[in-house]
């Protein structure tokens, strides 16, 4: 098959990708280099380079980086402080790449066409201009934001891939999904580690309030246990008081420690890895969540809530200890954390090899894409 598979959230950019949290482009990268391992023809669409060994269509950015030079500002620093002009750049480049992607499968380079993120809806309202299959995967629930809730209803027709069971449930009733497919990781990518030489529980992910990162807090308290928390918080983005109000007062550097914002895959081995478990708060109806397969790649049982995707990932007893989304939570989560121990690393690792391998959400996508051609 010639696949196109398209990534035009502006955060697709290596200029941009070190320094955000944005799981979809790696996973599309993966994704893309996996399907073309298995013989098939992959070019990755994406607003700037990204470091892959795939054919890489990219937009035209000039404009936009001629705005960062006139104001002498980076990617990052334009999105802190004019988050408005940084979205309508952003757009502009979106359409472009869209647009880029449907004139090439109309071209006939192309069998198939997968939209890819977030900031799909211009690829939503001119699908039916492409005269190829187009397929929709989007990572976060359907109704998460306005622009989601007032548009997507309206295509619900569409070629949908699901990420999780739960996020189906965000989506009207009746809309077209052609398949579930769970994310997946490298089986090399993270090592188990079944004796940690660690004597905390972690947090890892973006610190804002509904991941619940003051539940964690408040179990690990109840519990007297350490707790470590890594991950990007957002002073400074659209006056987000989070971090320097709910968060930054609890850090007393001995029980409750900020230990950064990890990048490299090195520095989350080392930080999961040694984790005696990790602690997935979230209140929210989150889709999936990426950190959790990545614990259990190293072998780290997950404690965490009953909300959204939490329950499609965790095998309740067998790879970590879920508890109710109601306002006992903290309580609830303290005494997992006791019982914590009661989970085999094993049984961890190899659930992620059965469930979670990159191979497995490549050879179920190409299944997928043959069902539409």
């Amino acid at each position: 098959m010639r696949i196109a598979i398209v990534v035009p959230h502006i955060f697709m950019n290596q200029e941009i990708l070190p320094d955000v949290i944005f799981s979809p482009a790696y996973l599309a990268i993966d994704l893309a280099e996996g399907l073309q391992s298995i013989g098939n023809e992959v070019t990755l669409f994406s607003p700037g380079k990204v470091r892959t060994s795939v054919r890489n269509e990219t937009a035209d950015l000039s404009l936009f980086e001629e705005e960062l030079r006139s104001r002498g500002d980076s990617y990052i620093d334009l999105l802190k402080k004019h988050p408005t002009i940084f979205m309508t750049l952003g757009r502009q480049v979106q359409s472009e790449l869209v647009n880029k992607a449907f004139k090439m499968a109309n071209e006939d380079r192309f069998d198939i066409v997968h939209i890819y993120t977030n900031e799909e809806e211009l690829g939503l309202v001119f699908a039916d201009l492409c005269n190829k299959p187009v397929i929709f995967t989007h990572h976060e629930p359907f109704n998460f934001l306005v622009k989601y809730r007032s548009l997507m209803p309206k295509y619900k027709d569409r070629n949908w891939i699901s990420i999780s069971m739960s996020q189906r449930k965000t989506m009207p009733e009746g809309a077209n999904f052609v398949a579930n497919i769970y994310h997946g990781l490298p089986k090399e990518k993270f090592a188990p580690n079944y004796n940690p030489q660690g004597n905390y529980f972690a947090y890892f992910g973006r610190i804002i309030e509904p991941k619940g990162v003051h539940l964690a807090i408040q179990a690990a308290k109840l519990a007297n246990v350490e707790l470590r928390i890594a991950g990007k918080h957002y002073t400074g983005f659209s006056k987000d008081k989070y971090w320097t109000e709910v968060i930054e007062p609890n850090l007393d550097g001995i029980q409750i420690k900020y230990v950064g914002f990890l990048k490299t895959d090195e520095e989350k081995q080392e930080f999961l890895g040694n984790a005696k478990a990790l602690i997935v708060p979230s209140t929210w109806e989150e889709p999936f969540g990426m950190v959790m397969i990545e614990s259990l790649a190293c072998a780290t049982p997950i404690i965490g809530i009953k909300s959204g995707a939490i329950p499609d990932v965790v095998d309740e007893g067998k790879t970590g200890l879920l508890v109710d989304n109601d306002s006992n939570a903290s309580n609830k989560l303290a005494k997992a954390i006791k019982q914590i121990d009661q989970i085999d690393r094993l049984s961890c690792r190899k659930t992620f090899e059965e469930r979670f391998l990159v191979e497995r959400m490549c050879m179920e996508h190409e299944d997928t894409y043959l069902t539409l051609i």
